[in-house]
C-alpha cells in the first residue's frame, strides 16, 4: 500500500482517498499552489513542483485516477505576513514599468516553460486567481453570515479566536505566540487573524481590484485557494501540497476559513508539503536576494533535467544543500544513467522480476526516491535489469531515460557563435561560417550542417 506522511496527523501512514466505493475509490483530487507570477520561479520553488510530480506519479502508477488543480497568483499576494505591504504583484509591475496584468502573463509562461525543461505534467486544471473573483466574494460572504469575521478600516479579516482549532496544522497551540511577534497587530484584533478581503487604500488606484462589500479591494492571499480548490474538487477533497513555508500562516489559514464556511472537517484529508533548498544557512528566496533560476542553471551548462536527478537523490521532507559541485556531480550520473539505457536497449539482459516488487515498495515508501535510484542502480551493475523495465520506472522519475540521444545543453556564449554562423552561411560568408566552426570547437562543441539546419553536439 502507497504510504505517505501526513502534516496534519504528524504520521506516516496508508493512502486511502475519501471516496469510496467499487468505481469511486480509485479517484484522487489533489491540488497543489501554485507560483505567484510576479516573478521568475527560483530553483528552490521548483523543487516543490519537483516533488509533487513524483507524488503524480506514484498516484498514476498505482493505478489512482487523479484531478490535478494548480492555481496561478496573479493578485492578492502581499510583500510580508502581516496583511500589509505592497500586492507583489503591484510591485513587480512597477519595476518592470508594465502592467500588472502583463507582468502575470509573461512570468506564467515562464513558469510554465520550466516545468516542460523540468519534464513536470501539467496539471489537469490551471486556475488563476483573477478568473475567479465571484467565488472568492461568495466565500468572503459565507464566512460573514458565519459571524466569524470583522471589518477594519483596510479589510474584512477572519477572528481566529472563533474557531477552537485554529492553527492544528501547525501546532500552534504548543506555541506561544505574542502580539507583535509574527506580525504588526494594525488594527487586528489578535495575533493570528488574517485578511480575507483588503480595501484599496483611499487615494489610490489599483490595477487589480473589483467592487465588493461597499468598497473597491482585492482578494486575500489564503482566500484564492480555498476558493479555487473548492470549485473543482469539492468541499472535501484527497490531497493538499506546497512548501513546507506554507504550514504555519497559509495552509493554516485555508484550512481555517475553509472548514468554517463549508462545515465539512477534515475540509483536505492528507497535508504533503516539501523542505527547503538551502544555500549555506538559509533557504533559497527572492526576499533574500539569493535565488536561482533554471536559466542561471543553463548559463553553467547544467541541464534541467540534471538538477531534477539532484532533487530525486534526497528525500523531499529533508532539507537540501545546493552547491555547483553537487549539481555537476548529479548531471554526471544522470549522463552515466541515459548511457545505460542505451546500451540496455541493444542487450539482452536476464531480469530480476523482484526489482518490480521492490521498486513498487521503495517509491510507495511515501516517494522514497533516494532508495529508488540506489535500488536501479544496484541492478544495472549487477546487470539485473532490462531497458522496458527501466523505462517503465522512469514513468515515476521522469528523467527522460528513453530519449536515447544525449540531451546536450548548449552555453549562450555557444548559441551566440551558432547564430552568427547560421547568419554567415545565409549570407553565403562561407569563410566566416568556418570560422565559427572552429570558435565552436574550442568551446567543447561539433556543429554539423544538414537539411534541418544546424545539429550541434559535444565533442
Amino acid at each position: 500500500m502507497l504510504s505517505l506522511y501526513n502534516t496534519l496527523s504528524k504520521k506516516k501512514g496508508g493512502f486511502k482517498p475519501l471516496k469510496k466505493g467499487i468505481f469511486k475509490s480509485k479517484k484522487v483530487g489533489l491540488y497543489a499552489c501554485g507560483p505567484t507570477v510576479y516573478n521568475y520561479a527560483h530553483v528552490g520553488n521548483l523543487r516543490t513542483y519537483v516533488f509533487e510530480d513524483i507524488l503524480k506519479r506514484v498516484l498514476k502508477y498505482n493505478d489512482f485516477k487523479i484531478n490535478h488543480v494548480m492555481n496561478i497568483t496573479d493578485v492578492g499576494h502581499l510583500t510580508d505576513d502581516a496583511d500589509s505591504g505592497e500586492d507583489k504583484m503591484e510591485k513587480g509591475a512597477k519595476r518592470e514599468g508594465k502592467t500588472a496584468w502583463e507582468i502575470a502573463k509573461f512570468y506564467t509562461d515562464a513558469f510554465k516553460s520550466d516545468l516542460e525543461k523540468l519534464n513536470i505534467e501539467n496539471p489537469d486544471i490551471w486556475c488563476k486567481a483573477t478568473d475567479h473573483i465571484p467565488e472568492q466574494i461568495d466565500l468572503v460572504q459565507k464566512l460573514i453570515d458565519k459571524g466569524v469575521t470583522y471589518e477594519t478600516s483596510d479589510g474584512i479579516y477572519f477572528d481566529t479566536t472563533k474557531i477552537d482549532d485554529y492553527g492544528k496544522l501547525a501546532n500552534l497551540k504548543n506555541q506561544e505566540l505574542k502580539a507583535g511577534e509574527r506580525v504588526d497587530m494594525g488594527e487586528k484584533k489578535n495575533t493570528t487573524d488574517f485578511s480575507l478581503w483588503k480595501f484599496t487604500p483611499k487615494g489610490e488606484t489599483r490595477q487589480m481590484e473589483w467592487d465588493a462589500f461597499g468598497h473597491k479591494g482585492f482578494p486575500g492571499w489564503h482566500l484564492e485557494c480555498s476558493a479555487m480548490a473548492t470549485k473543482y474538487l469539492g468541499k472535501q477533497f484527497d490531497i493538499h501540497c506546497g512548501g513546507i513555508d506554507h504550514v504555519p500562516i497559509h495552509h493554516t489559514n485555508e484550512i481555517a476559513q475553509s472548514e468554517t464556511a463549508f462545515d465539512k472537517k477534515p475540509w483536505v484529508k492528507y497535508w504533503l508539503h516539501g523542505e527547503f533548498l538551502v544555500m549555506g544557512e538559509t533557504k533559497m528566496a527572492k526576499s533574500e536576494g539569493n535565488f536561482i533560476t533554471l536559466q542561471t542553471l543553463k548559463e553553467k551548462n547544467i541541464s534541467p533535467l540534471a538538477y531534477r536527478y539532484f532533487l530525486l537523490q534526497t528525500h523531499y521532507r529533508k532539507q537540501l544543500n545546493f552547491s555547483w559541485e553537487a549539481l555537476e556531480a548529479a548531471q554526471t550520473g544522470l549522463k552515466r544513467l541515459h548511457e545505460q539505457a542505451r546500451k540496455l536497449k541493444d542487450t539482452e539482459t536476464k531480469v530480476n522480476k523482484k526489482i518490480n516488487t521492490t521498486f513498487l515498495e521503495k517509491i510507495n515508501d511515501d516517494l522514497n526516491t533516494p532508495e529508488a535510484l540506489a535500488l536501479i542502480w544496484e541492478a544495472l551493475k549487477s546487470n539485473k535489469l532490462d531497458y522496458s523495465t527501466l523505462l517503465e520506472f522512469d514513468k515515476v522519475l521522469g528523467l527522460g531515460l528513453g530519449d536515447i540521444e544525449e540531451e546536450v545543453v548548449i552555453p549562450d556564449e555557444v548559441q551566440k557563435l551558432l547564430d552568427e554562423r547560421k547568419k554567415a552561411r545565409k549570407e553565403k560568408d562561407y569563410k566566416k561560417s568556418d570560422e565559427l566552426r572552429d570558435e565552436i570547437k574550442k568551446l567543447g562543441f561539433d556543429v554539423k550542417d544538414t537539411n534541418k539546419g544546424q545539429e550541434v553536439g559535444r565533442l
